[in-house]
């Protein structure tokens, strides 16, 4: 019985893994294990399915500090099991209790963030181009019900996604994956009990102060014994359905954006909005509103949908929409130096940033035809993430042009330039990842430079009015 149900087990994750294309012969997998039996689990299984996976694995922990001696002694057990079974063991501590009183986050969220902050510099040091984590489908299911009862469309029902890249490696592929959101938890810790191997359980996991405690001992374990035995299973399944139609409804937005876009900017053919279908409406105002750096929820879409004639409606961080004339028009009420501003910037693809007054281009570009690109101007697509981000430089931004010695501050290199007031604060870069990968009217740097099949052009393009130092003069351009 104990070798049909591990045999049965092992199968069922090494499906998913396949499935879901999650590991690669030769990937150089960091397992992140905290002590718990998810993540205990998840190393024996992936050792019992090395060979298989042709996978170089590791054992990486992060040390959040919150439990005292209860957290070192995670961290012990941790290296022990990875001296046990040979593997090089990786490690890394953070005062998560200061980091939250800092940033003002809940302890969960400074926890999460501190760990995904080692695990992505791992990835981007080149060391590993895989971390492993044990999220399972008890997670999963966590996830969507906790997204329903906050509110959440098809983005947000998605939940945990199996596998999330990282850009800014030097593997193209680098990314952290999930493969056990197929697998309960009862089978993981019944497969640890079969091997008779312990885990470390953390006590905080009983505190049901926090939400998804409370989720995970009150309410699923109701809605089981009440409405529903398989609701763990239903809504993992629903995440699966959402992911796939989020998939669809994204290259919907993308066809149709285009007709629907009346002007540079904010500004909608209003008939040719309302001709769509409604849940396609709700999608384009959504993505519209982030291509301006605006979160709208649903009261929000539903008030701007509603607008009659010559009306206006507010929005969160300073911003109306009206409608008028048969247009549908976003405009920002705060001067745009009293803020920063970020806007999503798919590969290739194309985004209007108001406070710059110009439109940045990603542009693909084949190996064949980049001897027509000033080489300084390209940038190696598989060293960017699916969507880059444009935004105004920040304090302690680094960027290292072409043909200079080591990266230095962006504000030095603007103040060489003598870009100074309004201008300066507003000057824009695209970033992957926690990479700047692009500066106006700088060189991109050399480790981004094209390798493979296929590079990017970043281009600014002016709108209008803008003066001979605008984005008009640092545009990049082709060779003549």
């Amino acid at each position: 019985m104990y070798y049909v149900f591990v045999n049965e087990l092992r199968r069922a994750v090494f499906e998913y893994i396949r499935k879901h294309e999650l590991l690669n012969a030769g990937d150089r997998v960091g397992i992140a294990v905290s002590g718990g039996a998810d993540s205990v689990a998840l190393l024996h299984l992936l050792l019992e399915l090395r060979k298989e996976l042709g996978a170089v694995l590791s054992v990486v922990h992060f040390n959040h500090k919150l439990r005292g001696a209860e957290s070192e002694g995670d961290e012990r057990f941790v290296a022990e099991v990875a001296q046990r079974h040979k593997l090089e063991f990786r490690c890394k501590s953070g005062d998560v209790g200061a980091y939250a009183a800092e940033k003002r986050l809940s302890l969960e969220t400074a926890a999460r963030e501190m760990r995904y902050r080692y695990f992505r510099q791992l990835l981007l040091d080149g060391r590993l181009n895989r971390i492993a984590t044990g999220h399972m489908l008890d997670d999963q299911a966590e996830t969507v019900l906790l997204k329903i009862v906050r509110g959440a469309g098809g983005r947000g029902l998605a939940g945990v996604y199996p596998r999330l890249e990282v850009a800014g490696s030097p593997f193209s592929d680098a990314s952290i994956v999930r493969p056990l959101l197929g697998t309960r938890r009862r089978d993981l810790e019944a497969y640890l009990l079969a091997l008779k191997q312990s885990w470390r359980e953390d006590k905080s996991n009983r505190d049901l102060r926090h939400m998804r405690n409370r989720v995970r001992h009150g309410i699923l374990p109701r809605l089981e014994r009440y409405l529903n035995p398989a609701v763990r299973q239903a809504l993992a399944e629903t995440a699966e359905i959402a992911r796939a139609e989020e998939e669809y409804w994204q290259k919907e937005v993308s066809r149709v954006l285009p007709r629907v876009r009346a002007e540079a900017g904010g500004v909608l053919d209003w008939p040719v909005l309302m001709d769509l279908p409604l849940a396609l409406r709700r999608r384009v105002l959504r993505a519209v509103s982030e291509s301006l750096g605006l979160q709208l929820d649903f009261q929000h879409v539903d008030e701007i949908l509603a607008l009659s004639s010559n009306r206006t409606t507010v929005l969160p961080a300073g911003w109306v929409v009206s409608r008028k004339a048969g247009k549908l028009r976003f405009e920002s009420k705060e001067p745009p130096a009293e803020r920063d501003y970020e806007y999503g910037l798919s590969v290739p693809g194309s985004v209007e940033v108001q406070e710059t007054q110009s439109r940045f281009e990603a542009l693909l570009v084949p190996g064949n035809a980049a001897e027509s690109y000033n080489p300084e101007d390209l940038t190696d697509r598989a060293l960017l993430a699916a969507e880059v981000k444009v935004r105004n430089w920040r304090p302690g931004d680094r960027f290292r042009p072409a043909h200079t010695k080591a990266a230095r501050k962006i504000k030095e290199l603007l103040q060489e330039r003598k870009v100074t007031g309004l201008e300066r604060k507003l000057w824009p870069v695209v970033v992957s990842g926690t990479d700047v990968v692009w500066v106006r009217g700088f060189p991109a740097p050399v480790r981004f430079g094209p390798r493979s099949e296929q590079a990017v052009v970043i281009r600014e393009i002016a709108l209008k009015g803008l003066d001979g130092r605008g984005a008009r003069h640092y545009m990049s351009k082709t060779k003549q």
